[in-house]
């Protein structure tokens, strides 16, 4: 099952639930520093109850940098709050909170646990820490946004997300990559509005969880599985709308927050910017077609003993969620018009 309902888990989901309300609604960075512990702590136990064989060494390694970050953090209010109420070096501020924020989310150039975090765990954490765990350091990132520190951030997410997708045999590490790829939109539609980001992050938690969910339910793991595995044609069209969507090519739902993105940036003149946005985009979606193109297109022997059945509720599940992918564009053009 994806989500196995056991009280222990049920209570540490909560936790986590609750930890980023908490973060999110506190009134001094204090409160905001106390929600982010009770999110890491929370979230460890529900790493390591993975069959994962990996699972452990994850839960450790995410406890380090989190720890790392937090201090960072930490001491940093501290010296905001007791030593620069005389004078002011609101700049490097503002760059070292928003450092220490970038890190807990796994944002460029401290995106280096995140890859190998996201390798022990199961297709439910993925998801969790992909999508979620975001929420409460984006929140307090636009409590305090060092602008220009930002846009260098933002192109070098979309860079570095690209290029340590190419040559990636695990899907798990594919996704982080595309993970860090799409940061780099997110905190672009930060900066324009919260209603944006909100949006945004809203439709790349959709996107990425519908893959998730199909991994999950196909129980693979690698690249190499795709092309072995017996998938009946619905299966296959499926795994290729989603991923198309989640490239963000135009006629799918996953292209309509990055228009949006892009309409603001040329308006604002960050010409350069937009380029190193949609050129990276391409070459995600170049990635992303290549693994399509060798596993949906190409029709393998068929080993029988590789035959998977799933229940028909899965089916018509993924079948209405490949349906909003495909016309999630025209919905949203009407409901702008």
């Amino acid at each position: 099952m994806f989500l196995s309902f056991n009280s222990n888990k049920m209570f540490f989901y909560f936790i986590l639930i609750f930890s980023t309300l908490v973060s999110i609604s506190a009134n001094s960075w204090l409160g905001c520093w106390i929600g982010l512990e009770i999110n890491l702590l929370s979230f460890i136990p529900l790493i390591s109850n993975s069959k994962n064989l990996l699972s452990s060494e994850a839960a450790l390694k995410y406890f380090l940098t989190q720890s790392i970050a937090s201090i960072n953090f930490l001491f940093i209010i501290l010296i905001k709050m007791i030593l620069l109420k005389n004078f002011s070096m609101n700049n490097l501020i503002s760059m070292m909170i928003n450092s220490s924020l970038l890190m807990k989310m796994g944002s460029t150039p401290f995106h280096f646990w995140f890859p190998n975090i996201i390798e022990g765990l199961s297709w439910l954490n993925c998801i969790i820490l992909m999508t979620w765990q975001k929420i409460s350091p984006m929140i307090l990132l636009s409590y305090y946004l060092n602008n220009y520190f930002l846009m260098f951030i933002m192109m070098l997410n979309t860079i570095i997300g690209t290029l340590g997708g190419f040559n990636q045999t695990s899907l798990r590490k594919l996704m982080s990559f595309s993970s860090i790829n799409n940061l780099g939109w997110m905190l672009a539609a930060l900066m324009i509005s919260e209603n944006l980001w909100m949006f945004y992050l809203f439709l790349y938690s959709f996107m990425i969880s519908i893959m998730c969910f199909m991994f999950n339910m196909m129980n693979i793991f690698f690249i190499n599985q795709l092309f072995t595995i017996n998938m009946n044609f619905q299966i296959k069209i499926s795994f290729m709308i989603n991923f198309l969507s989640l490239g963000g090519l135009p006629p799918f739902l996953g292209f309509f927050s990055k228009w949006i993105i892009i309409n603001f940036l040329i308006n604002n003149n960050m010409i350069i910017m937009t380029f190193i946005f949609i050129f990276t985009s391409l070459i995600m979606l170049f990635i992303y077609m290549r693994i399509i193109y060798s596993s949906v297109i190409f029709n393998f022997m068929k080993l029988k003993w590789l035959k998977f059945y799933i229940k028909n509720k899965y089916l018509s599940l993924l079948n209405i969620f490949s349906m909003i992918s495909l016309l999630g564009l025209i919905f949203s053009t009407f409901f702008f018009l």
